[in-house]
């Protein structure tokens, strides 16, 4: 197998289905070994990405670069990369082993060899007692497991992965996702991973692209994506709950404060995540009066659902102690560090001047 993975870049990537425009020049680079996520809501055009870069559908416009080489009007089958999909897409009557096998024995591998190699990632993915048994027989874990397995038999250094783990349970994709990571860093291969989901993007990436209507809204590293909002897309889409969208009328903010670039703070609208804010919030830099509408308990916090004077909702992330009533009318508050300032104009994140 492989022990290397490829870089990747793609430029002004552009797709269009006749009149519609599914990719607006998408562009980004992944270093050889990473492990980078297309994150995003449905229809947002990740899987359409993931299909230009294997070779599946035809670019409209851009250029697709493996390892330094153009690859942008070459076949699926001329990348050297491997594809795990939402569907394991297991041969029914073919045994574990020979699945895993099937790749092997279309390149006329010699026995001895695909011996050793089923016998390595049998090991890797925990399969060795399952080699025998038929998919019909595996639980979905174990049949995401030999659909990763013969992916990694076959040596590629680039593997794309579509919504591998959405048919799994919690507790599953909880599991899986930590072997596909770990597996990531053991091989040093590198992996383009399609998700909806921002949990998986968050834990298992090394950069997440984030991609909205056919656009790229923000490329970092999870920990820049959830600390440093480019726009209220990220914001709002990153986090659970989601960050908290004020306008600035409706908050009561401390008289001196400038936003950089900005002439008046009432083009601004303020973002809060949840856990940021504090109650009683009376204190505070900056506080809202609310209405509390409703009360859940979460184990370590209560979620507390708001309303603003003004008819805007928020969440509230409460560890415990003094919990408010429903219908209560209470303040909330935060800080300046915890402040993320937008325009109003365009969504784009502004900043507090020091």
């Amino acid at each position: 197998m492989n022990e290397n993975g490829v870089s990747i870049e793609v430029k002004k990537l552009r797709k269009s289905w006749g009149p519609v425009e599914v990719l607006k020049e998408v562009d980004f680079g992944i270093e050889a070994g990473g492990f980078l996520t297309l994150l995003g809501p449905s229809g947002c055009g990740k899987s359409t990405l993931l299909r230009l870069i294997c070779g599946l559908d035809e670019v409209s416009g851009g250029r697709v670069l493996i390892d330094g080489k153009d690859v942008t009007n070459k076949a699926a089958a001329a990348r050297n990369l491997g594809m795990v999909f939402q569907n394991y897409a297991l041969f029914p009557h073919m045994t574990i082993k020979e699945n895993i096998a099937y790749g092997l024995k279309i390149r006329k591998v010699p026995a001895d060899e695909k011996k050793k190699q089923i016998d390595r990632v049998a090991e890797l993915m925990a399969l060795g007692s399952l080699l025998d048994r038929r998919p019909a027989q595996l639980s979905g874990g174990q049949q995401q497991r030999v659909a990763l397995a013969r992916v990694l038999v076959s040596g590629r250094p680039l593997v794309l992965m579509d919504e591998p783990l959405s048919n799994l349970d919690a507790k599953l994709r909880v599991e899986i996702r930590s072997e596909i990571r770990s597996l990531n860093k053991k091989l040093g291969i590198t992996i383009v991973y399609v998700t909806h989901d921002q949990s998986e993007a968050l834990s298992m990436s090394d950069r997440v692209v984030l991609m909205n209507a056919g656009e790229v809204s923000q490329i970092g590293t999870p920990k820049d994506l959830y600390e440093h909002p480019a726009n209220t897309f990220s914001a709002t889409f990153i986090g659970t709950p989601p960050t908290n969208i004020l306008e600035s009328s409706e908050v009561a903010f401390p008289a001196n404060l400038k936003i950089t670039g900005v002439q008046d703070v009432s083009a601004c609208q303020f973002g809060i995540r949840p856990e940021s804010l504090t109650f009683p919030g009376d204190d505070c830099e900056f506080r809202v009066k609310a209405r509390v509408q409703s009360v859940e308990y979460e184990g370590k916090v209560f979620l507390i659902h708001l309303m603003t004077t003004a008819g805007t909702r928020m969440v509230l992330s409460h560890p415990g102690g003094s919990v408010p009533e429903e219908g209560e009318e209470i303040t909330v508050g935060w800080d300046r560090a915890s402040t993320h300032v937008f325009l109003k104009s365009d969504g784009k994140a502004a900043a507090i001047a020091r």
